[in-house]
């Protein structure tokens, strides 16, 4: 089931995406399904009448998860962490379909990193392994935008990470997908220039959602990065990334130069 958030006439709305007669459309639900559940209104619009936006805004917090494809550590001369390296986006990073990405002032580096996205369905710590897929609440696409000087210049990477933009999300929730092994792509304007599997992820998904409640409580609607493949490099005001993940769709946003 895909889970779409779109621009309704007043507040955002949410939806389930699918066909009716060959054409895509949103069957419109009443509230937020994280915290309603799955009620349909009855009403359906068609998918191309709609804006889509961010398909969840984390009430709390996005949890990215650094280095965790072997070969991208090593193309910025890291090591392997023994660990999964844990850092936060502050729900304020976060944008939708379309939204333009702001190249801020402070960096001269500015990189795509494309990479699946965990969005958490219900409040849950010390999760096992084994019971990790009973609180998730489905997947999505994430581009965790990071102005690489910074990160490297400062000591931890909330400012390199941190920025309005910097976590675009989209294009809807998937809810019924196995991330054992899926394709992960990222193309700047048109040119392929990430292409990684989920497989190849030093910690799974399961792993990650273990280790990270160890030490916090994960809430509905939390959003978990779960790492970016090999490929990752700069991008200019005025060119378009799209992130990809098999089984989900593509995410695109424009790089916008900062006002």
């Amino acid at each position: 089931m895909r889970v779409a958030r779109f621009a309704g006439e007043d507040d955002p709305r949410y939806g389930v995406v699918g066909e009716e007669d060959g054409v895509p459309t949103i069957a419109v639900l009443k509230g937020d399904p994280l915290y309603a559940g799955f009620e349909l209104t009855g009403q359906k619009v068609p998918l191309d009448d709609v804006r889509l936006l961010a398909p969840v805004i984390p009430r709390s917090k996005v949890v990215g998860v650094g280095r965790n494809y072997a070969k991208h550590a090593v193309e910025l001369g890291n090591d392997v962490p023994e660990h999964p390296l844990v850092f936060l986006k502050p729900n304020t990073s976060v944008i939708g379909p379309g939204d333009p990405i702001v190249y801020p002032e402070q960096t001269q580096d500015l990189h795509y990193e494309g990479e699946l996205a965990v969005v958490i369905g219900r409040i849950c710590k010390d999760v096992s392994v084994e019971d990790a897929p009973k609180v998730i609440f489905g997947y999505t696409v994430g581009n965790d935008v990071t102005a690489r000087d910074l990160q490297r210049s400062d000591d931890q990477w909330a400012r390199a990470k941190g920025f309005d933009t910097f976590c675009p999300l989209g294009p809807w929730i998937e809810t019924n997908l196995d991330p054992a092994d899926l394709r992960v792509t990222t193309e700047l304007d048109g040119d392929l220039r990430q292409d990684g599997r989920t497989g190849d992820m030093v910690f799974s998904v399961a792993d990650i959602i273990a280790y990270v409640s160890e030490f916090m409580t994960l809430l509905p609607g939390d959003v978990i990065l779960t790492g970016t493949p090999e490929g990752v490099g700069p991008m200019q005001a005025g060119e378009r990334v799209s992130v990809s993940v098999e089984g989900i769709g593509t995410l695109t946003n424009q790089v916008v130069p900062h006002d």
